[in-house]
């Protein structure tokens, strides 16, 4: 397995694009995807940062981000893991943990002493060091639990 920074490997632009709009776009939420990572490859900030998850062969096979704020009200929080994703058929062996230990990697690199994500999933962060921090609401009216890891690096 290989993860790709899209930020270190700016080639691999129109690649992660495509899977992360097909992986977590909807049809009016096209741009967010293109416009993101595309203003990431030059940004000043160690924030955003995206992700692909490669097998040997060199597939796709999943994907996360590391950004700012994850569409919830708790914007005095950041940075968040946000978009992980595993093919399907590649879950179970722990790859996702492979892209939550990168974006781990890159917080505390980039000098934040905690990384967060939104999520309805319970039990599954929880065995990578995320321990329950509160609930976060959207804009959309629907509300997230909120992890929070401690980078002990930092």
């Amino acid at each position: 397995m290989k993860i790709i920074s899209v930020r270190e490997n700016p080639d691999f632009k129109q690649r992660a694009i495509q899977y992360f709009q097909k992986k977590w776009a909807s049809e009016s939420s096209m741009m967010v995807y293109e416009d993101c990572i595309s203003s990431s490859i030059d940004a000043k900030s160690p924030l955003p940062q995206w992700y692909l998850l490669l097998s040997d062969e060199g597939n796709t096979i999943g994907c996360a981000g590391l950004i700012t704020n994850d569409f919830i009200s708790r914007m005095d929080l950041y940075p968040w893991i946000c978009a992980l994703f595993i093919e399907e058929k590649y879950r179970g062996n722990h790859y996702g943990s492979l892209l939550l230990q990168k974006a781990k990697e890159d917080t505390s690199k980039g000098g934040f002493p905690y990384l967060y994500l939104c999520t309805e999933h319970i039990g599954y962060y929880e065995k990578y060091g995320f321990t329950y921090n509160g609930m976060g609401y959207h804009p959309w009216g629907e509300s997230s639990r909120i992890y929070k890891s401690e980078l002990l690096d930092y």
